[in-house]
């Protein structure tokens, strides 16, 4: 990547002091991880934008992870902080990490909602968290029922709309479920009624969930992905740390064969 034009104040030595102390902090940390976790980190360090330079690296990745800053990650969509822009553009499933790691995720809760984008956010789920509880989450909600109960419909019948809303609800995750091979009595089904991203955000604080997966919702192929609502609003106000997957990785996810 060719180096974008400094600042006036880092012309002459500044600029080149700043990388060395970059590369200095970036080869610490890489040190330090590869004594507490026994792995070994490939520090890289680049000139110029920062998304564009991370996404250059993470073109062949599997899974780019971001650490969040603060509770108020996300709120401003409309300023494109680096982050964001990161979370729209990637190719592969992104993991926001809110908390430092203790131990291994618990509890993973997956956001159902039958589009196109939740196999491949359980998949990649069961990767980031293969000893992790499986939580298959839905919320259903009774078509137009302020406008039922305005014309005068019985309460009973408005009833009846909500054993069946709820009873195709928890067939399609029962479905979903034998579909991704996970046994009985090994997942949890959280199916609620209500709007889908409070209702989420209430059941992740209500059954201790340390990590959110769901769909990026991308509407077209421009680089710039828009993100769903619901999506949007965990990242802003949730807790836990969050993965997105793109529907694009459904076809890399069914792939693997380290899945358990």
């Amino acid at each position: 990547m060719q180096p974008t034009t400094p600042p006036r104040h880092w012309r002459g030595g500044s600029a080149l002091k700043l990388q060395q102390e970059a590369r200095g902090q970036l080869e610490a940390l890489a040190a330090e991880l590869a004594q507490q976790h026994a792995v070994q980190p490939q520090p890289r360090l680049h000139v110029g934008p920062v998304a564009d330079a991370v996404l250059e690296q993470a073109q062949s990745a599997d899974l780019l992870v971001l650490g969040a800053r603060g509770s108020s990650f996300l709120r401003r969509l409309a300023l494109g902080t680096t982050s964001e822009r990161l979370v729209r553009r990637a190719r592969a499933p992104v993991l926001v990490v809110r908390q430092g790691a203790r131990s291994p995720y618990r509890r993973v809760m997956v956001a159902a909602d039958f589009s196109a984008w939740t196999e491949p956010a359980l998949a990649a789920a069961r990767r980031v968290a293969p000893h992790a509880e499986p939580v298959l989450f839905t919320a259903f909600e009774i078509p137009f029922e302020e406008k039922l109960r305005f014309a005068g419909v019985e309460d009973s019948v408005i009833e009846s709309y909500r054993r069946q809303a709820r009873a195709q609800a928890t067939q399609r995750l029962h479905a979903l479920a034998a579909q991704a091979e996970l046994r009985p009595g090994h997942w949890r089904a959280c199916i609620v009624e209500g709007e889908a991203s409070l209702r989420l955000l209430e059941q992740e604080q209500a059954l201790d969930v340390d990590l959110v997966a769901l769909g990026k919702h991308g509407h077209n192929a421009a680089e710039d992905l828009l993100l769903g609502s619901v999506t949007q609003h965990v990242l802003a106000e949730g807790q836990s740390d969050v993965l997105v997957v793109p529907a694009a990785h459904r076809d890399d996810a069914s792939q693997r064969t380290d899945i358990p």
